[in-house]
């Protein structure tokens, strides 16, 4: 386990935070960084065909230790982390046989990790978890699962014994920011089907996410001096406060669970003569999915109404891009990918959690890219904060059910013959 620990650790410390802002690919030059020290890794622990192009797309191949055909397998997960908290200078800290007390993240600031508040906690007492210091990101979402990954491929590699067919494994950069598989060429990688290694905790597996937008929506406004405003004034910000409140009460990320759909505020900047917010649109019915894009363009329009004499154009303008589609549809048809990898985890008896994703991955766009791409867990909790953590036997774990489902595959294969 200590080799997993260290492999992990040997990412984590390195930044690869991405910027929605770029337009290059990848977003930051740093993610270059860990792709070119995973190109090195795969070729040194004996991987074949190690490539890198030219916006950090990484893919890599196992060869079939067996002398039949078999589907052409693949494992997926993203270098990139995420945005939303600081991903730089990121300092692991290592509790061996948590006790299931609060943990001191950080003394100075008061930073507390406390079972109290996340009750998933009490799930791994006993176990090594290792934590942020309370000051950034861990980044187990996704270095957990590119650990997996090559620490599971090393172990196929080492063990001959175990057959398998031919696997291929991609790592990607981007998908914080929804791009992850914007550049992935399905072609190249050439496998009949894939398993993104991209989830939370031990036995989630996953074929449905969101449908998922994005909009930004631009309030204009007139400034005139305040002591003379009197029917004059126009200020943005009310405007886009009056938008927020138009929205349903109670469809917000805090407030929603399971298949219930949200509208997430998640940017808001402005002044009097402009306000520019920010939101996603999230549902994993596409009906449900399309009434919430047509009820922001309905509020913009009623606004747009109410100003029309006294501002003389649209005062509100919305921009709406779809982001990604719910992979349900696309994996149901080969619904066997999803009964192997359940299998794998009974077999290491792992509870599966069948459940649907409240979030997207690189698998649900590869889905749609002609690569059916069901995720299962890569063990972290609490993404994208100080509070981040994951389990070392969740990542050990998750390398023995890579190495079963490739296993069960070939098995399944031979048994036909």
């Amino acid at each position: 386990m200590q080799h997993i620990i260290d492999r992990f650790i040997s990412y984590v410390v390195i930044d690869t935070e991405s910027d929605a802002n770029s337009e290059t690919t990848p977003s930051t030059q740093k993610q270059w960084v860990l792709a070119n020290k995973l190109v090195e890794e795969l070729k040194t622990i004996g991987m074949q065909d190690v490539t890198i192009d030219d916006k950090s797309y990484i893919m890599a191949t196992l060869p079939s230790n067996v002398d039949y055909d078999v589907p052409t397998i693949g494992f997926i997960s993203h270098f990139d982390t995420s945005p939303d908290f600081c991903g730089a200078n990121v300092k692991p800290q290592i509790i061996t046989d948590y006790d299931g007390k609060d943990i001191v993240l950080n003394v100075a600031k008061n930073i507390i990790l406390s079972p109290n508040y996340f009750k998933d906690l009490l799930q791994y007492k006993g176990q090594t978890l290792i934590t942020t210091d309370g000051t950034t990101l861990l980044g187990a979402d996704d270095k957990a699962g590119i650990t997996e990954i090559v620490t599971a491929m090393e172990l196929l590699i080492n063990t001959p014994e175990i057959k398998h067919g031919k696997i291929r494994v991609g790592f990607t950069p981007d998908e914080e920011i929804g791009r992850g598989a914007h550049h992935f060429d399905v072609e190249k990688f050439g496998a009949d089907y894939a398993y993104t290694m991209d989830g939370s905790q031990v036995g989630e597996l996953e074929y449905e996410n969101f449908n998922a937008a994005g909009a930004k929506i631009i309030f204009k406004g007139k400034s005139v001096h305040p002591g003379y405003a009197k029917g004059k004034m126009i200020n943005s910000m009310l405007i886009a406060n009056d938008f927020i409140n138009e929205l349903p009460s109670g469809e917000t990320p805090e407030e929603t669970k399971g298949y219930e759909g949200f509208f997430h505020v998640h940017h808001l900047t402005g002044s009097i003569e402009e306000t520019v917010l920010e939101l996603i649109i999230r549902d994993h019915n596409k009906k449900k999915f399309e009434k919430r894009k047509e009820l922001i363009e309905k509020i913009a329009r009623k606004i747009n109404k109410k100003f029309a004499k006294q501002f003389g154009e649209d005062i509100v303008v919305t921009e709406i891009k779809d982001q990604y589609y719910n992979m349900k549809e696309k994996v149901l048809p080969v619904k066997h990918i999803v009964d192997i990898a359940e299998k794998a985890m009974k077999e290491l008896d792992i509870k599966p959690l069948i459940k649907p994703i409240r979030g997207g991955t690189d698998g649900s766009q590869l889905s749609y890219k002609g690569l059916p791409c069901p995720n299962i867990f890569a063990g972290g909790h609490n993404f994208h904060g100080k509070y981040e953590y994951v389990p070392a036997e969740s990542m050990e774990k998750a390398v023995k059910v890579i190495v079963k489902i490739a296993e069960l595959t070939a098995l399944q294969e031979s048994a036909k013959k």
